[in-house]
């Protein structure tokens, strides 16, 4: 590994004795993990369902690391059927951090790739509202199709600029996790491509992209609010400084004490610019102390009573009877649950609302909560989302594979499936080991693959 020079000048002059341990773990091989998705599965049962070696993350109850070299979780079904996500682990613990509960209003105002806001959901159970916004339109989907793996039902995925958000959510939401754009040193020894671009002036720019960003999400949160701040690198003009200006700009904005693991250093005092005491409550995570990569987290409170009444106006159902009943017609006729709650119809698209939803339509949404399916010229045609929310159970008719047969890779990779059975069934819910993984459509014993063209894979 060919480290940039100023950046090991920079590090050595910081750890000082700590430093040959430093540099030599950053030789080291990168570590790997997955987190299991707790909406689809319980721990026992992923742990006896799972093959794959695996070993739990201490500072993260639903994280595991796996060995590379043995497993490919990646090319597994049970990640197309979102089981699981593929997560560093030092990555895991911003959103514990966070401590999402059931019900709350929450933004992850940098989310791609999903990590973070999967996390988060999981932890809501599907209760309250998270808007998961990117900024960048292509990780934005990539964002979208890891919300749509989980299965998770009360996400609002969105594509904007925070100071937009900030006009449509003064002192609304109850948690706000910034995940912020950074110099990526902490990601050295798993991607060539964070050396190469990192240098001393990209340091500085993003030290001022996320000093503008706390600030914009100091304004979105409201009093007796969280504010979790979380950063990929080593430098403590992104970490420490950072905080240290924000807090000293924002009075109101308190730092909490984050637990100390085996492992967890504290935030460095000595590397703030005016001996900031209270930075000690912040956390490091270096990867020659953990099993994990570098990362910096701190939490805060905003102070103050929330009097003012939210400016916030909800959104109700936009769809009209006769377009509603192609979707009561399908749900009739193929679901043995009934799905409630605010429908929401943009471009002939069924969504389902979170409870309580904000109004949205200004805003370049790309999932507004559970999407449904397509409602088509007298009839209705479900989307994967839905696919993946469901279980057998919620069904009429499925079709299961097996993990010990290759006969679904026919499906991951498009193929129409012949059915034993040769009925005329219609929507069939697919499965593997009782796991959904998507849709097809029988017609005559021949099940039409309906997964979706985008995900298909090549084995």
């Amino acid at each position: 590994m060919a480290l940039p020079d100023d950046f090991c000048r920079k590090m050595k002059q910081l750890l000082k004795n700590e430093a040959d341990d430093f540099f030599s773990a950053l030789r080291d091989e990168p570590i790997k993990g997955l987190r299991f998705n707790r909406l689809k599965i319980e721990k026992e049962t992923f742990i006896r369902k799972i093959p794959f070696s695996l070993s739990s993350v201490p500072f993260c109850e639903d994280g595991f690391y796996y060995d590379e070299k043995q497993d490919e979780p990646g090319k597994h079904p049970f990640h197309a059927a979102g089981l699981y996500y593929i997560q560093e682990p030092s990555a895991m613990v911003p959103a514990e951090v966070l401590q999402a509960k059931p019900g709350e209003k929450i933004l992850d105002l940098c989310a791609a790739p999903g990590g973070k806001s999967t996390q988060i959901a999981a932890a809501m159970e599907n209760e309250g509202i998270l808007f998961s916004n990117e900024i960048h339109f292509k990780r934005a989907k990539a964002l979208s199709e890891n919300i749509e793996r989980f299965g998770i039902q009360n996400a609002i995925v969105i594509n904007e600029r925070p100071e937009k958000l900030v006009q449509h959510f003064p002192n609304y939401f109850d948690k706000i996790l910034v995940d912020a754009p950074c110099s990526g040193e902490g990601m050295f020894r798993k991607d060539d491509n964070a050396i190469e671009f990192w240098s001393e002036d990209l340091v500085e720019k993003c030290s001022y992209t996320q000093k503008k960003l706390l600030s914009l999400a100091f304004q979105m949160l409201k009093p007796g609010g969280t504010l979790v701040y979380s950063t990929c690198t080593f430098s403590p003009e992104e970490n420490e400084q950072v905080i240290e200006a924000f807090v000293s700009m924002h009075p109101e904005m308190s730092l909490v004490e984050i637990p100390k693991r085996e492992g967890f250093d504290r935030g460095r005092v000595e590397w703030t610019k005016t001996n900031f005491e209270e930075i000690s409550k912040c956390i490091r995570l270096w990867p020659h102390k953990i099993k994990g990569e570098g990362h910096f987290v701190a939490k805060l409170i905003k102070n103050g009573e929330n009097n003012t009444r939210s400016s916030v106006s909800y959104l109700k159902s936009n769809v009209k009877k006769q377009q509603l009943a192609e979707f009561q017609q399908f749900e009739h006729s193929f679901l043995k649950k009934r799905i409630t709650g605010a429908f929401f119809l943009k471009k002939q698209q069924l969504y389902v609302l979170p409870e309580k939803c904000p109004d949205i339509t200004s805003l370049n949404v790309l999932r507004a909560g559970l999407h449904l399916g397509e409602i088509k010229k007298k009839r209705f045609e479900p989307n994967h989302h839905l696919a993946l929310s469901l279980t057998p159970n919620d069904v009429k008719y499925s079709y299961s594979f097996s993990t010990n047969e290759k006969d679904w890779q026919a499906y991951l990779t498009g193929e129409t499936i012949s059915s034993p059975l040769g009925l005329d069934r219609g929507w069939i819910l697919m499965t593997i080991d009782g796991e959904s993984i998507g849709w097809g459509k029988e017609t005559k014993g021949t099940i039409k693959n309906f997964y979706p063209k985008g995900l298909r894979v090549q084995f």
